[in-house]
């Protein structure tokens, strides 16, 4: 029998994409360069290709979106009105630190110099998959984030727990 989760009764699953998920240790070289883990270079070239759009938001961290992703978010984006501010505000900070990018053959990209000094992206980082992109973070500000800034709640388990997670 499938396991509950949250106590809403089995988890059903059905057969879907590949997606990209955990956490893989990785360095940025001198040269800005961040090598792509395996484990999510293999599923990103096989299902969307070696092009990706480089970004962040706020600039604290790294956003990779394979190009095929990004390009499904811009087709939406294009239903929200030209001058609503929340599109303004979301297309200023994406594309002031986003570039389009391809991984060279040895699964490489490099960080825009901009998003690399804002996001902290030197030495050891941690990449984490978020289903159809990737999160590269800086570890002592991730783990900053994740254990004093803004640990996970009850209340985040309650909300969760209402989706049947």
């Amino acid at each position: 029998m499938p396991p509950e989760v949250g106590g809403r009764g089995p988890i059903r699953t059905k057969r879907v994409s590949a997606m990209l998920r955990g956490n893989h240790p990785a360095r940025i070289d001198e040269k800005g360069r961040l090598k792509v883990p395996n484990g999510f270079r293999s599923l990103i070239e096989s299902q969307w290709g070696q092009e990706i759009f480089v970004t962040s938001v706020t600039g604290d961290f790294v956003r990779l979106y394979p190009m095929a992703v990004w390009l499904e978010i811009e087709r939406r984006l294009a239903a929200v009105p030209s001058t609503h501010p929340s599109k303004l505000r979301f297309l200023d900070r994406v594309n002031f630190f986003g570039q389009a990018t391809t991984m060279d053959r040895q699964g490489r990209i490099v960080i825009p110099p901009l998003l690399r000094e804002s996001a902290a992206m030197a030495g050891e980082v941690s990449v984490l998959g978020l289903q159809n992109h990737l999160a590269v973070w800086n570890l002592k500000r991730l783990q900053e984030r994740l254990f004093k800034k803004e640990p996970f709640t009850d209340e985040d388990g309650r909300l969760l727990a209402e989706y049947g997670i």
